[in-house]
Protein backbone atom coordinates (compact mmCIF):
# COMPACT_ATOMS: atom_id res chain seq x y z
CA UNK A 1 0.00 0.00 0.00
CA UNK A 2 1.38 3.37 -0.99
CA UNK A 3 1.82 6.04 1.60
CA UNK A 4 -0.13 9.23 1.20
CA UNK A 5 1.74 12.49 0.78
CA UNK A 6 0.95 13.40 4.36
CA UNK A 7 2.24 10.07 5.61
CA UNK A 8 5.45 10.45 3.63
CA UNK A 9 5.98 13.87 5.17
CA UNK A 10 5.44 12.48 8.65
CA UNK A 11 7.90 9.66 8.01
CA UNK A 12 10.46 12.13 6.66
CA UNK A 13 9.94 14.44 9.63
CA UNK A 14 10.40 11.52 12.04
CA UNK A 15 13.58 10.44 10.24
CA UNK A 16 15.01 13.96 10.36
CA UNK A 17 14.07 14.30 14.03
CA UNK A 18 15.77 11.03 14.97
CA UNK A 19 18.82 11.89 12.85
CA UNK A 20 19.07 15.27 14.55
CA UNK A 21 18.84 13.65 17.98
CA UNK A 22 21.45 11.04 17.10
CA UNK A 23 23.97 13.48 15.63
CA UNK A 24 23.23 16.16 18.21
CA UNK A 25 23.61 13.68 21.06
CA UNK A 26 27.03 12.59 19.84
CA UNK A 27 28.32 16.16 19.57
CA UNK A 28 26.70 17.07 22.86
CA UNK A 29 28.43 14.25 24.73
CA UNK A 30 31.84 14.95 23.19
CA UNK A 31 31.60 18.68 23.88
CA UNK A 32 30.42 18.16 27.44
CA UNK A 33 33.36 15.91 28.29
CA UNK A 34 35.92 18.17 26.55
CA UNK A 35 35.19 21.74 27.70
CA UNK A 36 37.66 24.52 27.06
CA UNK A 37 40.43 25.15 29.56
CA UNK A 38 41.02 28.53 31.12
CA UNK A 39 44.78 29.07 31.36
CA UNK A 40 46.53 30.79 34.23
CA UNK A 41 48.30 33.93 33.09
CA UNK A 42 51.52 35.29 34.59
CA UNK A 43 49.74 38.50 35.55
CA UNK A 44 47.10 36.56 37.47
CA UNK A 45 49.69 34.46 39.30
CA UNK A 46 51.63 37.59 40.22
CA UNK A 47 48.46 39.21 41.55
CA UNK A 48 47.73 36.14 43.67
CA UNK A 49 51.22 36.24 45.18
CA UNK A 50 50.75 39.91 46.05
CA UNK A 51 47.41 39.11 47.61
CA UNK A 52 48.92 36.32 49.71
CA UNK A 53 51.64 38.66 50.94
CA UNK A 54 49.07 41.30 51.84
CA UNK A 55 47.22 38.72 53.95
CA UNK A 56 50.47 37.51 55.60
CA UNK A 57 50.10 34.07 54.02
CA UNK A 58 52.60 31.65 52.51
CA UNK A 59 51.85 30.34 49.00
CA UNK A 60 53.09 27.00 47.67
CA UNK A 61 52.66 25.09 44.40
CA UNK A 62 51.45 21.54 45.08
CA UNK A 63 50.54 18.51 42.98
CA UNK A 64 49.20 14.97 43.33
CA UNK A 65 49.04 12.11 40.84
CA UNK A 66 45.67 10.38 40.41
CA UNK A 67 45.48 6.59 39.96
CA UNK A 68 44.98 7.05 36.19
CA UNK A 69 48.25 9.01 35.97
CA UNK A 70 46.71 12.47 35.72
CA UNK A 71 48.82 15.07 37.52
CA UNK A 72 46.55 17.45 39.41
CA UNK A 73 47.96 20.83 40.39
CA UNK A 74 47.02 23.58 42.79
CA UNK A 75 48.15 26.04 45.45
CA UNK A 76 48.14 26.01 49.21
CA UNK A 77 47.98 29.32 51.06
CA UNK A 78 48.71 29.25 54.78
CA UNK A 79 48.37 32.28 57.05
CA UNK A 80 51.28 32.71 59.44
CA UNK A 81 48.84 33.07 62.32
CA UNK A 82 46.14 30.59 61.34
CA UNK A 83 43.33 28.96 63.29
CA UNK A 84 44.59 25.43 62.61
CA UNK A 85 41.88 24.52 60.09
CA UNK A 86 41.86 24.25 56.29
CA UNK A 87 39.36 24.64 53.46
CA UNK A 88 39.47 23.10 49.97
CA UNK A 89 37.97 25.43 47.34
CA UNK A 90 36.62 23.91 44.13
CA UNK A 91 35.95 25.99 41.01
CA UNK A 92 33.30 25.69 38.33
CA UNK A 93 33.36 24.46 34.75
CA UNK A 94 35.72 26.17 32.31
CA UNK A 95 37.44 28.02 35.14
CA UNK A 96 40.56 27.40 37.21
CA UNK A 97 41.84 27.90 40.76
CA UNK A 98 42.07 31.68 40.37
CA UNK A 99 38.30 31.83 40.10
CA UNK A 100 38.16 30.90 43.81
CA UNK A 101 40.65 33.49 45.03
CA UNK A 102 37.97 35.82 46.39
CA UNK A 103 36.75 33.04 48.68
CA UNK A 104 40.35 32.21 49.58
CA UNK A 105 41.01 35.80 50.63
CA UNK A 106 37.90 35.85 52.79
CA UNK A 107 38.87 32.59 54.53
CA UNK A 108 42.54 33.54 54.93
CA UNK A 109 41.43 36.68 56.73
CA UNK A 110 39.65 34.39 59.21
CA UNK A 111 42.77 32.29 59.77
CA UNK A 112 41.99 29.31 57.53
CA UNK A 113 44.59 27.68 55.36
CA UNK A 114 43.22 27.08 51.86
CA UNK A 115 43.89 24.61 49.08
CA UNK A 116 42.94 25.71 45.57
CA UNK A 117 43.26 22.84 43.09
CA UNK A 118 42.60 22.91 39.37
CA UNK A 119 40.05 20.20 38.60
CA UNK A 120 41.15 17.47 36.22
CA UNK A 121 41.23 18.60 32.58
CA UNK A 122 40.93 22.21 33.79
CA UNK A 123 43.56 24.88 34.41
CA UNK A 124 47.01 23.31 34.67
CA UNK A 125 45.82 19.89 35.84
CA UNK A 126 46.21 16.80 33.69
CA UNK A 127 43.47 14.54 32.43
CA UNK A 128 41.63 14.52 29.14
CA UNK A 129 38.01 14.41 30.33
CA UNK A 130 35.82 16.41 32.69
CA UNK A 131 33.52 13.82 34.27
CA UNK A 132 31.41 16.03 36.59
CA UNK A 133 32.18 13.96 39.67
CA UNK A 134 32.65 10.39 38.46
CA UNK A 135 36.45 10.68 38.69
CA UNK A 136 36.73 14.00 40.50
CA UNK A 137 35.13 12.62 43.65
CA UNK A 138 38.20 10.42 44.14
CA UNK A 139 40.51 13.30 43.20
CA UNK A 140 38.97 15.33 46.02
CA UNK A 141 39.43 12.47 48.47
CA UNK A 142 43.08 12.30 47.44
CA UNK A 143 43.48 16.05 47.94
CA UNK A 144 41.95 15.74 51.42
CA UNK A 145 44.39 12.96 52.28
CA UNK A 146 47.26 15.06 50.91
CA UNK A 147 46.24 18.08 52.96
CA UNK A 148 45.75 16.00 56.09
CA UNK A 149 49.20 14.43 55.79
CA UNK A 150 50.92 17.69 54.82
CA UNK A 151 49.43 20.15 57.31
CA UNK A 152 47.60 17.98 59.87
CA UNK A 153 44.80 20.55 60.30
CA UNK A 154 42.31 20.31 63.12
CA UNK A 155 39.48 20.18 60.57
CA UNK A 156 39.25 20.13 56.80
CA UNK A 157 36.24 21.84 55.27
CA UNK A 158 35.11 22.13 51.67
CA UNK A 159 33.46 24.82 49.58
CA UNK A 160 32.59 24.56 45.89
CA UNK A 161 30.58 26.48 43.36
CA UNK A 162 28.58 25.13 40.41
CA UNK A 163 30.38 22.08 38.99
CA UNK A 164 32.85 22.25 41.87
CA UNK A 165 29.93 22.14 44.31
CA UNK A 166 28.49 19.07 42.58
CA UNK A 167 31.87 17.33 42.64
CA UNK A 168 32.37 18.22 46.29
CA UNK A 169 29.00 16.76 47.28
CA UNK A 170 29.70 13.56 45.36
CA UNK A 171 32.99 13.13 47.22
CA UNK A 172 31.15 12.85 50.54
CA UNK A 173 30.28 9.18 50.09
CA UNK A 174 33.73 8.26 48.72
CA UNK A 175 35.51 8.27 52.07
CA UNK A 176 36.54 11.92 52.35
CA UNK A 177 37.07 13.15 55.91
CA UNK A 178 35.44 16.57 55.88
CA UNK A 179 34.20 18.13 59.10
CA UNK A 180 31.59 20.03 57.06
CA UNK A 181 31.11 21.45 53.56
CA UNK A 182 29.18 24.22 51.81
CA UNK A 183 28.01 23.99 48.21
CA UNK A 184 26.72 26.86 46.09
CA UNK A 185 24.67 26.39 42.93
CA UNK A 186 25.09 22.63 42.65
CA UNK A 187 22.97 20.53 40.32
CA UNK A 188 20.96 17.68 41.88
CA UNK A 189 21.67 15.03 39.25
CA UNK A 190 23.34 15.16 35.86
CA UNK A 191 20.17 13.92 34.20
CA UNK A 192 18.12 16.74 35.70
CA UNK A 193 20.59 19.43 34.63
CA UNK A 194 20.66 17.87 31.16
CA UNK A 195 16.89 18.33 30.96
CA UNK A 196 17.29 21.96 32.01
CA UNK A 197 19.93 22.56 29.36
CA UNK A 198 17.61 21.37 26.61
CA UNK A 199 14.96 23.92 27.51
CA UNK A 200 17.13 26.91 28.40
CA UNK A 201 18.00 28.06 24.85
CA UNK A 202 14.24 28.31 24.22
CA UNK A 203 13.58 29.90 27.65
CA UNK A 204 11.50 26.87 28.56
CA UNK A 205 11.61 24.50 31.49
CA UNK A 206 13.09 21.02 31.92
CA UNK A 207 9.96 19.48 30.43
CA UNK A 208 11.50 20.04 26.99
CA UNK A 209 14.39 17.76 27.87
CA UNK A 210 12.10 15.19 29.41
CA UNK A 211 9.88 15.06 26.31
CA UNK A 212 10.80 16.66 22.98
CA UNK A 213 14.58 16.29 23.32
CA UNK A 214 14.62 13.18 25.50
CA UNK A 215 16.07 11.03 22.67
CA UNK A 216 18.95 13.53 22.24
CA UNK A 217 19.75 13.31 25.96
CA UNK A 218 19.65 9.51 25.87
CA UNK A 219 21.97 9.38 22.85
CA UNK A 220 24.42 11.67 24.67
CA UNK A 221 24.38 9.39 27.72
CA UNK A 222 24.88 6.31 25.53
CA UNK A 223 27.75 7.99 23.68
CA UNK A 224 29.47 8.78 26.97
CA UNK A 225 29.12 5.18 28.11
CA UNK A 226 30.08 3.44 24.86
CA UNK A 227 33.00 5.65 23.82
CA UNK A 228 34.36 6.80 27.18
CA UNK A 229 33.07 4.20 29.64
CA UNK A 230 31.32 6.86 31.74
CA UNK A 231 27.95 6.20 33.37
CA UNK A 232 26.72 9.79 33.41
CA UNK A 233 23.36 8.70 34.79
CA UNK A 234 25.08 7.84 38.08
CA UNK A 235 26.22 11.42 38.67
CA UNK A 236 24.01 12.39 41.58
CA UNK A 237 24.99 14.87 44.29
CA UNK A 238 21.59 14.37 45.88
CA UNK A 239 22.28 10.64 46.36
CA UNK A 240 25.71 11.36 47.84
CA UNK A 241 24.36 13.89 50.35
CA UNK A 242 21.62 11.46 51.37
CA UNK A 243 24.18 8.68 51.91
CA UNK A 244 26.66 10.82 53.86
CA UNK A 245 26.71 12.00 57.42
CA UNK A 246 28.90 15.04 56.66
CA UNK A 247 27.11 18.32 57.50
CA UNK A 248 26.22 20.18 54.29
CA UNK A 249 25.16 23.80 53.83
CA UNK A 250 23.45 24.44 50.51
CA UNK A 251 23.53 27.94 49.00
CA UNK A 252 21.60 28.93 45.89
CA UNK A 253 20.53 32.17 44.24
CA UNK A 254 16.78 32.43 43.85
CA UNK A 255 17.13 33.84 40.32
CA UNK A 256 19.87 31.49 39.14
CA UNK A 257 19.41 31.33 35.37
CA UNK A 258 22.04 28.64 34.87
CA UNK A 259 21.35 25.92 37.45
CA UNK A 260 17.87 26.72 38.78
CA UNK A 261 17.31 26.78 42.53
CA UNK A 262 15.06 23.72 42.20
CA UNK A 263 18.23 21.61 42.12
CA UNK A 264 19.25 22.54 45.66
CA UNK A 265 15.63 22.08 46.70
CA UNK A 266 15.74 18.55 45.28
CA UNK A 267 18.91 17.82 47.26
CA UNK A 268 17.29 19.15 50.41
CA UNK A 269 14.11 17.15 49.77
CA UNK A 270 16.19 13.95 49.86
CA UNK A 271 18.00 15.16 53.01
CA UNK A 272 15.53 17.33 54.96
CA UNK A 273 18.01 18.12 57.75
CA UNK A 274 20.33 19.83 55.25
CA UNK A 275 19.95 23.62 55.51
CA UNK A 276 19.41 25.61 52.32
CA UNK A 277 20.07 29.33 52.10
CA UNK A 278 18.16 30.73 49.13
CA UNK A 279 19.68 34.12 48.36
CA UNK A 280 17.12 36.69 47.14
CA UNK A 281 18.18 38.44 43.94
CA UNK A 282 21.29 36.28 43.45
CA UNK A 283 22.09 34.73 40.09
CA UNK A 284 24.47 31.82 39.48
CA UNK A 285 27.13 31.63 42.23
CA UNK A 286 26.20 35.18 43.14
CA UNK A 287 25.71 34.98 46.91
CA UNK A 288 29.01 36.63 47.79
CA UNK A 289 28.38 39.58 45.48
CA UNK A 290 24.68 39.95 46.32
CA UNK A 291 24.94 39.55 50.10
CA UNK A 292 28.65 39.67 51.05
CA UNK A 293 28.22 40.23 54.78
CA UNK A 294 25.58 37.54 55.13
CA UNK A 295 27.62 35.13 53.00
CA UNK A 296 30.71 35.62 55.16
CA UNK A 297 28.78 35.23 58.38
CA UNK A 298 26.95 32.08 57.32
CA UNK A 299 30.01 30.37 55.83
CA UNK A 300 32.40 31.09 58.71
CA UNK A 301 29.84 30.22 61.37
CA UNK A 302 28.93 27.01 59.54
CA UNK A 303 32.53 25.87 59.57
CA UNK A 304 33.02 27.01 63.14
CA UNK A 305 29.92 25.18 64.39
CA UNK A 306 31.20 21.90 62.96
CA UNK A 307 34.88 22.23 63.74
CA UNK A 308 37.00 20.88 66.55
CA UNK A 309 37.77 24.43 67.63
CA UNK A 310 35.07 26.86 68.68
CA UNK A 311 36.88 30.02 67.57
CA UNK A 312 33.97 31.46 65.58
CA UNK A 313 30.93 30.37 67.54
CA UNK A 314 30.73 33.81 69.11
CA UNK A 315 30.82 35.63 65.76
CA UNK A 316 28.06 38.25 65.71
CA UNK A 317 26.58 40.42 63.03
CA UNK A 318 28.22 43.41 64.70
CA UNK A 319 31.61 41.84 63.87
CA UNK A 320 30.83 42.11 60.17
CA UNK A 321 30.80 45.84 59.69
CA UNK A 322 32.46 47.96 57.01
CA UNK A 323 35.93 46.54 57.84
CA UNK A 324 34.95 42.86 57.48
CA UNK A 325 37.21 40.37 55.79
CA UNK A 326 34.71 40.16 52.93
CA UNK A 327 35.25 43.84 52.18
CA UNK A 328 38.97 43.54 52.82
CA UNK A 329 39.28 40.63 50.42
CA UNK A 330 37.23 42.50 47.84
CA UNK A 331 39.75 45.34 47.91
CA UNK A 332 42.71 42.96 47.77
CA UNK A 333 41.01 41.11 44.95
CA UNK A 334 40.99 44.04 42.56
CA UNK A 335 44.07 42.74 40.79
CA UNK A 336 42.92 39.10 40.65
CA UNK A 337 39.30 38.34 39.86
CA UNK A 338 35.86 38.84 41.33
CA UNK A 339 35.08 36.59 44.33
CA UNK A 340 32.76 34.46 42.24
CA UNK A 341 33.74 32.55 39.15
CA UNK A 342 33.64 34.64 36.00
CA UNK A 343 32.49 31.80 33.74
CA UNK A 344 29.10 33.33 33.07
CA UNK A 345 29.00 32.85 29.34
CA UNK A 346 28.98 29.77 27.11
CA UNK A 347 32.45 28.52 26.27
CA UNK A 348 31.70 25.14 24.71
CA UNK A 349 28.71 23.44 23.20
CA UNK A 350 28.04 21.16 26.13
CA UNK A 351 25.42 20.48 28.75
CA UNK A 352 26.69 23.46 30.75
CA UNK A 353 26.97 25.91 27.87
CA UNK A 354 23.95 28.13 28.29
CA UNK A 355 23.99 31.21 30.44
CA UNK A 356 26.66 30.25 32.87
CA UNK A 357 29.23 28.12 34.48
Amino acid sequence: MRLTRRSRRLVLALFLYLAFCAIGGIYLADGTLHPARRPLTEDEVTAVRRSAQALDAEMEDVAITAPDGAVLRGWTLRPHHGNGNAVILLHGLGDNRIGMMGYAQLLLAHGFSVLLPDARAQGLSGGSLVTYGLLERNDIRQWVDFLSARANPGCIFGFGESMGAAQLLQSLDSGTHFCAVAAESSFATFREIAYDRMGQPLHLGPWVGRTVFRPLVEVAFLRARWKYGLAMGKISPEDSVAASGVPVLLIHGQVDGNIPVRHSRLIQARSPKTPLWEVPGADHCGAISTAPREFEKRLVQWFGAHGIRSWVLSLKTSDLGPQTSANKSARLNADVRSPRSEVLRPKTQDLFATTGN
